[in-house]
């Protein structure tokens, strides 16, 4: 069993940046490959980063490439997802995810999700 919880997000200016974390429980976190999601009112979630359980694999969504960047730290039981030069079209509620096994664009197949946290990006 995983837990998970979000944290970091906030109201920001466009081209600001935000590190979200999300912290996990369970000791066996390391072994999971964790995504960042996001969501936004009367849209599905859909998928922004994911890393892999030993941090050697990552996959970024197009729209963020360039400007977001995941990380982990394992020993911590820590994702971190680093937000550069925010648009006003990154204002959703993030969430991270965590499943065994390789990481995916689809969050049907995650098996362990946090509340969110919500980012603003004012223009």
């Amino acid at each position: 069993q995983v837990q998970l919880v979000e944290s970091g997000g906030g109201l920001v200016q466009a081209g600001g940046s935000l590190r979200l974390s999300c912290a996990a429980s369970g000791r066996t976190f390391s072994t999971y490959d964790v995504g960042w999601f996001r969501q936004t009112p009367g849209k599905e979630r859909r998928f922004v980063a994911a890393i892999s359980w030993s941090g050697g694999n990552l996959k970024y969504a197009d729209s963020v490439k360039g400007r977001f960047t995941i990380s982990r730290d394992n020993a911590k039981n820590l994702v971190y997802l680093q937000m550069n030069r925010l648009e006003p079209e990154d204002t959703a509620i993030y969430y991270c995810a965590a499943k065994v096994g390789p990481y995916s664009d689809y969050p049907s197949v995650y098996d362990y999700w946090g509340q969110g946290t919500q980012v603003t990006v004012s223009s």
